[in-house]
């Protein structure tokens, strides 16, 4: 079978590579052309017709400034897909520009549309499930809450397969039954990680705030560490140590390829799929994310969102797990205070491991990437396109 695939961040990248490695594992006769990155390229052993990073642009104002950019590669897209005719579009989260591909690819009878990553509807824009009723043909989850969402609320069936960031950590070596106390004692590098996000954007608003928070630890005999996501370049983290005064070393690999990953004291994350990582990996960590627009933002926050969190290890428990620090309450002294809190010896550490031992469970057994190309193979092969 033909598979178009379509991811627009590292994250969708990482999990839409292991979806193609399981395609292939089930189907002998896959090919793949897909917009994405590095890991979909391994895994399916081709280029991608376009990087996820020349069109990945978030905000108002970068969207408008690239616009251009975004409207020639979603040309570009429909245009391969018409061209080559796949047996099934998979789109990976990625909403402003998967949810027009949809569109289309429905509109012209091309094949089935299968979504794997939901779009974040139940955070906001709750609108777009119109355009995924009309325009997708299932919807595969990897977040156990929203089968509620999609299904009680909106009566919009669809498959919970997994969540496949379990995966990838399982697949490190990394022990699930560790009790939470036997993971304090085994939390032995004196490291503290600092993960900024994948865009160049999340990085200028974030990175600065978190070398201040951390510079005192520094002094107390921890490595700072920071994560550089695949797609920025070394100078961008090293303008912003420049700038603001502070030096820390540099990772240029992927965080869950760190030789010391699962070991580090504790971890300043930016909201995303690494909070998750690092939840499931065990480490102490702050969430975090710096907006333009400080204090309107969190007086618009509750009349805008519609869940009371933004990082995956509380919206999945439904509660407080780890602390979230958001647009004016992310200063160097506030992340700074709840990282101490966080450290060996600190009143916090000891019961976010134990939820991180209830979120284990509540996402169940791995694979995600397995169960979703099943699903998908039987549905493509039973379609009437």
């Amino acid at each position: 079978m033909k598979y178009f695939l379509i991811a627009g961040e590292a994250s969708g990248d990482l999990h839409a590579g292991h979806l193609i490695s399981a395609l292939r594992a089930q189907d002998e006769r896959a090919e793949f052309r897909f917009f994405g990155g590095e890991q979909m390229a391994r895994a399916a052993g081709c280029a991608p017709l376009r990087h996820y990073r020349t069109l990945a642009y978030m905000g108002i104002v970068q969207v408008v400034l690239h616009l251009p950019t975004i409207l020639r590669g979603m040309r570009e897209c429909k245009e391969a897909i018409s061209e080559w005719r796949p047996d099934c579009i998979i789109l990976v989260d990625y909403p402003g520009f998967n949810l027009d591909i949809a569109k289309f690819v429905h509109r012209e009878g091309i094949c089935p549309v299968y979504y794997y990553i939901a779009p974040k509807i139940w955070a906001w824009k709750e609108y777009r499930i119109k355009r995924i009723k009309r325009d997708v043909d299932h919807l595969f989850s990897i977040l156990p809450f929203e089968v509620d969402f999609f299904e009680d609320k909106h009566h919009y069936p669809i498959t919970y397969v997994g969540n496949p960031t379990m995966d990838e950590v399982v697949g490190l070596g990394v022990d699930m039954r560790v009790t939470p106390e036997e993971r304090d004692v085994t939390l032995t590098e004196r490291v503290i990680a600092l993960l900024p996000g994948s865009r160049t954007a999340e990085v200028r608003d974030n990175l600065a705030i978190m070398l201040q928070a951390a510079a005192s630890y520094r002094d107390q005999g921890y490595r700072i560490v920071v994560s550089q996501a695949p797609s920025q370049p070394a100078s961008l983290y090293e303008s912003i140590m420049q700038a603001v005064g502070e030096e820390a070393e540099l990772c240029p690999r992927p965080f869950l390829e760190w030789e010391e990953r699962d070991r580090l004291t504790a971890a300043l994350v930016t909201s995303g799929t690494a909070s998750l990582e690092v939840a499931l990996l065990g480490i102490p960590q702050v969430v975090c994310y710096k907006m333009s627009g400080g204090r309107l933002v969190n007086w618009l926050r509750p009349h805008v969102l519609k869940v009371p969190y933004i990082s995956l290890p509380n919206l999945i428990c439904q509660r407080a797990v780890v602390p979230e620090l958001i647009a004016a309450d992310m200063t160097p002294a506030s992340l700074s205070a709840h990282l101490r809190d966080l450290l060996p010896g600190g009143p916090a550490r000891l019961q976010q491991l134990r939820d991180y031992h209830a979120l284990r469970q509540r996402l169940g057994e791995p694979g995600a990437p397995k169960h979703c190309a099943a699903a998908i193979l039987q549905r493509s092969r039973n379609s009437h396109f």
